[in-house]
């Protein structure tokens, strides 16, 4: 209930507030930030991918600028030599538009990371772009672009299937447990049948993927990943574990310490007070721990 009730006050909550708390899992408003914030993560082992703040657009003349930013995003990791790829948003570049218009972008993107040695990830959103992203991921791997990837959501019921459909193309796939809120009727909503369903897809894509990107802060889910790799002895280059910026740094340390590969997710960009006000009040349980985090150190 008080988690309910901080997300449904941000309204209300002076933006310099907010952005102070968000500070932390956000890089920044501007690249040259998440350039900095990449080197620095760099500096402790860590690779990176970034990602400019934007979803849902509604005009071609958005899509547009979001192209531009994340082009600019290409372009710096080739200068800087940054261990870090690209995350993009389907829907940041035009798929709830005209998904021809956004499959433009995204492909160009794609082509462009590929002539610069980059790679890119297509970022999984709410249920109505499902099947369009999956299409999209297979339609960029039939043209012969292997350097991008995609990432399937472990509450969905229909996310054993996706990746059954994708393992002929050996592909690298983050999976994660999912945050958009979404019905029963398509999606675990028990937090035991979401976790016992991601140790199985983990297992399967362990198996039979190119790179399995284990995104999660979840201890159980780390722990079973941890006992996965020792009893089937699988190779580092075939996994990665991920975690957003900001968040359980003294277990990314342990991982890095351990001497597994840690990839972080950093974001920026001019819409962070949306992205932030959106991803509480999508997940009531994360305004929790925003607001725990105002009153604890670090």
């Amino acid at each position: 209930m008080l988690q309910t009730l901080i997300a449904a006050s941000l309204p209300y909550i002076p933006k310099s507030i907010v952005k102070a708390v968000a500070s932390r899992y956000i890089a920044g408003s501007t690249l040259q930030e998440a350039v900095k914030t990449v080197q620095s993560l760099a500096l402790l082992g860590a690779t990176s991918t970034i990602d400019v703040l934007g979803e849902f657009v509604t005009t071609k003349e958005r899509s547009l600028h979001e192209y531009e930013c994340s082009k600019d995003v290409l372009e710096a990791i080739h200068f800087h030599s940054l261990p870090a790829y690209l995350s993009i948003k389907p829907t940041s570049l035009g798929l709830g538009i005209d998904p021809d218009f956004a499959y433009e972008n995204i492909r160009t993107l794609v082509e462009i990371a590929k002539n610069s040695g980059s790679f890119v990830r297509m970022d999984m959103e709410n249920s109505p772009y499902t099947s369009q992203t999956i299409s999209m991921y297979k339609r960029l791997r039939h043209e012969g672009f292997d350097n991008c990837g995609i990432v399937i959501q472990a509450y969905l019921h229909r996310s054993e299937s996706d990746i059954l459909s994708l393992l002929e193309m050996d592909p690298n796939i983050r999976l994660c447990k999912g945050i958009y809120r979404e019905s029963p009727d398509i999606a675990f909503t028990d937090p035991d049948d979401i976790r016992n369903n991601y140790k199985k897809l983990l297992r399967l894509l362990l198996k039979h993927a190119s790179k399995t990107g284990i995104a999660t802060h979840d201890d159980v889910l780390i722990n079973d990943a941890l006992q996965v790799i020792t009893e089937q002895s699988i190779s580092k280059k075939n996994y990665e574990f991920q975690m957003l910026l900001g968040v359980r740094e003294e277990r990314r340390d342990n991982l890095l310490r351990m001497g597994h590969q840690m990839r972080i997710y950093v974001p920026f960009g001019e819409d962070w007070y949306g992205y932030s006000t959106r991803r509480l009040k999508e997940n009531p349980k994360v305004a929790g721990y925003v607001f725990k985090a105002i009153f604890t150190k670090g």
